[in-house]
């Protein structure tokens, strides 16, 4: 039995009762024919005959009386009569006969019935709701004119075969072969004729307004169906016939056309069309002078900056984002286009843009963006904007957001363990069993947790209290940190730390001189200081005789001044790489080597380069065996951070290295090279890599695991393929690649801690390989970082338990809940900012530090160099929103807060914003959140609502009148 949607409409016409009048199916012969009737009826002929005749006896009057109109001007225009459907051999002699006897129509009278077709069709394709009545009566005389118009001469009556063109243009657009690009053709030799006859005599011929220019006219479809030809005209003429992409000369007939239609569409809400035609001619730069005055250049750049998300190649990516900063430009958005030279990283385009802007309110929050940034650039003529920039503010704004949220007072690391929701009995009795020796890993976790929660508040319950013993308390390498964290509970208050730090500087232990010099780092991190103190009290330091000083004092530098390109730190830092005579000690020069790829990072500079690639080069193989040699790579890495093939020739350099060092080297370069950029074939490169089965000499599979993460950041499409990708490499590949995995999915999830993600860490935490387990917790500590998710909290109190016996495994537990409660939740480490527009160098590259370091806990965070983990204040960054009057003092107002939504492409005034709260500032932002302001009264300076916005009065807000 057929099925049921086979039934044919049920004919109602005669009341005797019918198969389909009771719904019994009508057999498969009988559903066929009615079928059939149907389709003749609704689509009319297609080759003329019976069709063309049931066609006939299905129309109105109206559209009988237009299809013998047209088909009277098309009998006019060409001469050719046309019979009717079902006349015999004698009518058709007759007619024949009668149309010889008229003779040959003159032009001006072939000019009218044509300007007559002409203006059915414009007037019919002004709507696309269905397919235009003219059309459907034209179809079978499109071969009729066709042939006419190639047998007549275009010098005989050049108006007149032009015109003709643009009528068979329009018409090619549904009638002719796709292939063939028909439209396409006519059009252009209509464009040629007319350009031959000139203005005048081309608008004339009786046309009324008709002019040649101006496609709008035959409808938007029409405009559009062009558009599609002359991209596959423009790739046929660079692959088929080798034009040159960049002569406009052999391009200028198509793009006489684009200068037409591109126009069009910005005009009638079609940006994206536009856009989408420019960049197949590969002309995108010219946006700016066609889309013209009024064109809505917030759609325009919001999806050539979302294009762009998905362009490999490096010339294509400059030009999409260069095309955007100058659209904004033009139109007076100056920290619009800002956010664009940061993301193609045009540090020479700040200065101008700043200079441009004349408003002093836009000034200042442009030099916010460019603090957040973490910008090297200096305003020199202001010392005002000079200040912004150096984010000499951010650390009383930081602590003002602490009183008004309440956090203010001090936590201890237990207020953060809360031990006593843990409490089974077995815990207890281990823990009363063990409660009166101090274990020196313990506190040495404790003060990192300590470190971490109160960072920048500036007080702490270890370091801080004036009659603490908590430094003592700690052994050698230990009372390092516990030194140092000083330095992240004082982060970004450079002058009080200073004075808090200074007695540690001259103790007579080498070890606490060694945390107080990298104190003096950390304080400085990310903020600018006139008196330079970081730079004036390490340099000393680094140029002595203790191997813990100079660690120390070289790890404060690339904490200090990451990002800033400073030639006196690199001063300094280069010899401790290069060695001295033939005495090289490995450790100091790869800490050096990574803090000189922190100063420098995505900066290509040469000098550095060179040194390092020397440094390698020269470097023995037990130098090269040296555990801490992965850093100085990562430092070589961290130079070209985001360049792309700028480091092809440092690729081709690392793999002339005679160890498996290279390998690594050039994996971890590589994949720093094209971090965030989403290239599918270099994921695919990686893994390749991953493909040999290896158990030792793996650490170029573990850096690949980490690459593909580091490549697909900020790509949500890619994001998605890499975690399948991730759930294989758990399935079938060794412990090497495996243990790489949980840092991997962390890194895509960084201050972000999704659902799944946070599941599937949970259940790697109990792996049977304990360094499995490690990376999985410190990845829970990551994805959670900064904010307090008690999801996480509750799965770091079980796994504390769990471990409580496995000093090792209890650290990294330890690590993780201090990074949960990170800055009491108000920070985050995430990179990405400007509504993840825009990616902080330094702090990609203090996450970067951080994976290597759990990629070998033992030799790093579990060995004497867990003072590394204090590079991860270079990402910290409070996750806040804090509106704020022109003279930058606080001025609450209304925000709704809610999840991100995609409006790409969308037509209207689409919501940006879904499921939000209404807030008063400041709030605190999670990493898809994106807020916007509730209130007409204030208007924010930037486009985008993140860190400090400052606020404008509205002129034109009105307020409620209250009775």
């Amino acid at each position: 039995m057929p099925p049921s949607d086979d039934k044919a409409p049920t004919d109602t016409s005669d009341t005797t009762p019918t198969a389909d009048a009771v719904n019994v199916p009508p057999t498969d012969e009988e559903a066929d024919k009615k079928k059939k009737k149907v389709k003749f009826v609704k689509n009319g002929a297609k080759k003329g005959g019976k069709d063309e005749d049931i066609q006939s006896d299905a129309l109105s009057d109206e559209d009988r009386d237009l299809k013998d109109r047209l088909e009277q001007c098309v009998t006019t225009v060409t001469g050719i009569p046309i019979f009717p459907p079902d006349a015999s051999d004698a009518v058709k002699a007759e007619i024949s006969a009668a149309e010889t006897a008229k003779g040959p129509a003159s032009t001006e009278i072939r000019l009218v019935a044509l300007n007559s077709i002409a203006t059915e069709l414009r007037t019919a394709t002004s709507s696309m709701t269905a397919v235009p009545k003219p059309l459907k009566f034209l179809r079978p005389h499109y071969r009729t004119l066709c042939d006419y118009y190639a047998g007549t001469a275009a010098a005989s009556a050049p108006l007149f075969h032009a015109r003709l063109g643009d009528v068979l243009s329009v018409l090619s657009m549904t009638m002719g072969d796709p292939d063939g690009r028909e439209s396409l053709r006519y059009k252009l030799s209509s464009m040629a004729e007319y350009g031959e006859m000139g203005e005048e005599a081309a608008g004339g011929g009786g046309a009324g307004d008709y002019n040649y220019r101006d496609l709008g006219t035959w409808g938007h479809e029409y405009s559009r169906s062009l558009a599609g030809e002359i991209g596959r005209e423009y790739s046929h003429r660079v692959n088929e016939e080798g034009a040159d992409p960049d002569d406009d000369l052999a391009f200028a007939d198509i793009l006489s056309l684009v200068e037409v239609i591109v126009p069009f569409h910005v005009r009638h809400n079609a940006e994206v069309e536009a856009v989408d035609l420019l960049v197949e001619v590969q002309r995108l730069g010219r946006l700016p002078e066609l889309a013209g005055e009024g064109a809505d250049h917030g759609r325009i750049c919001l999806y050539v900056v979302r294009m762009a998300d998905f362009t490999s190649d490096p010339e294509d990516l400059e030009e999409m984002l260069g095309t955007a900063m100058e659209l904004y430009r033009k139109n007076d958005k100056y920290f619009d286009a800002l956010r664009m030279a940061l993301r193609m990283g045009n540090e020479s385009a700040v200065p101008e843009l700043l200079a441009q802007c004349t408003d002093v309110a836009e000034k200042k929050q442009m030099c916010v963006l460019l603090g957040r940034h973490r910008s090297p650039h200096r305003v020199e003529d202001d010392e005002e904007l000079d200040a912004i920039v150096g984010n000499e503010h951010l650390s009383s704004q930081f602590l003002a957001l602490g009183r008004d949220l309440d956090v203010s007072d001090p936590k201890a690391p237990e207020d953060i363990y809360k031990s006593h929701l843990a409490e089974t009995a077995g815990f207890s009795r281990r823990r009363d069993a063990s409660g009166s020796v101090d274990s020196a890993r313990a506190n040495l976790a404790s003060t990192f947790v300590s470190a971490f929660v109160n960072a920048g508040f500036g007080s702490d319950k270890l370091m801080t209290p004036e009659d603490s013993e908590w430094l003592y308390k700690n052994k050698d390498h230990g009372m390092t940190s516990a030194a140092a964290s000083l330095g992240c509970v004082f982060l970004w208050n450079v002058e009080v730390g200073l004075n808090q730090v200074d007695k540690f500087l001259y103790s007579s232990e080498d070890h606490v001189k060694a945390g107080a010099a990298l104190a003096v780092g950390i304080l400085s991190a990310g903020v600018r200081n006139d008196g330079d103190p970081a730079l004036a009290l390490l340099e000393q330091h680094l140029e002595g005789d203790s191997h813990v000083m100079k660690c120390s004092a070289a790890t404060g530098l690339g904490i200090a001044y990451g990002g800033s390109a400073n030639a006196e730190a690199a001063n300094l830092l280069l010899p401790l790489v290069e060695g001295v005579g033939e005495k090289v000690d490995m450790l100091e020069a790869s800490l050096a080597g990574l803090a000189l790829g922190m100063i420098f990072v995505g900066s290509c500079d040469e000098n550095v380069g060179g040194t390092l690639v020397q440094r390698l080069m020269e470097a023995t193989q037990e130098e090269l065996d040296h555990k801490h040699t992965r850093f100085l790579c990562l430092g070589l890495g961290l130079l070209f951070l985001g360049k792309m093939e700028k480091a092809d020739a440092m690729l081709e350099a690392v793999r002339t290295v005679e160890h498996s060092i290279a390998k690594y080297a050039a994996v971890t370069l590589e994949t720093c090279a094209y971090a965030g950029t989403g290239n599918v074939l270099k994921v695919q490169g990686m893994l390749h890599q991953l493909t040999e089965h290896l158990t030792e000499d793996a650490d170029h599979q573990a850096a690949a695991v980490i690459g593909i993460s580091l490549i697909v950041m900020g790509e949500d499409v890619g994001s998605e393929m890499a975690l399948r990708a991730f759930d294989h490499l758990l399935h079938y590949c060794e412990a090497p690649i495996k243990r790489a995995v949980p840092l991997a999915l962390a890194l895509l999830h960084v201050s972000n801690p999704d659902y799944s993600v946070i599941d599937t860490l949970s259940r790697l935490t109990h792996d049977p390989d304990p360094e499995m387990a490690q990376n999985a917790i410190m990845g829970l500590g990551l994805a959670g970082a900064g904010t307090n998710n008690s999801r996480v909290a509750g799965l770091l109190r079980q796994l504390s338990e769990f471990y409580g016996k496995d000093a090792g495994q209890l650290f990294c537990v330890r690590i993780a809940q201090g990074m949960l409660h990170m800055g009491k939740g108000l920070l985050t480490v995430s990179p990405f900012h400007s509504d993840r527009t825009l990616t902080c160098a330094p702090a990609m590259g203090a996450l970067l530090v951080f994976m290597q370091c759990c990629l070998d806990m033992g030799s790093t965070l579990l060995g004497r160099t867990h003072y590394l983990l204090y590079y991860l204040t270079c990402a910290m960054s409070p996750r806040m929103l804090i509106t704020v009057g022109e003279d930058m003092e606080w001025k609450p107002a209304t925000v709704r807060v809610g999840q991100a939504v995609e409006t790409v492409g969308v037509a209207g005034r689409p919501k940006t914003i879904t499921g939000f709260q209404t807030h008063t500032t400041p709030v605190l932002l999670g990493a898809k959140d994106r807020a916007e302001l509730g209130t007409e009264e204030f208007v924010a300076v930037g486009s985008v609502l993140e860190g400090i916005v400052i606020l404008k009065e509205n002129p034109d807000f009105v307020p409620e009148e209250t009775s």
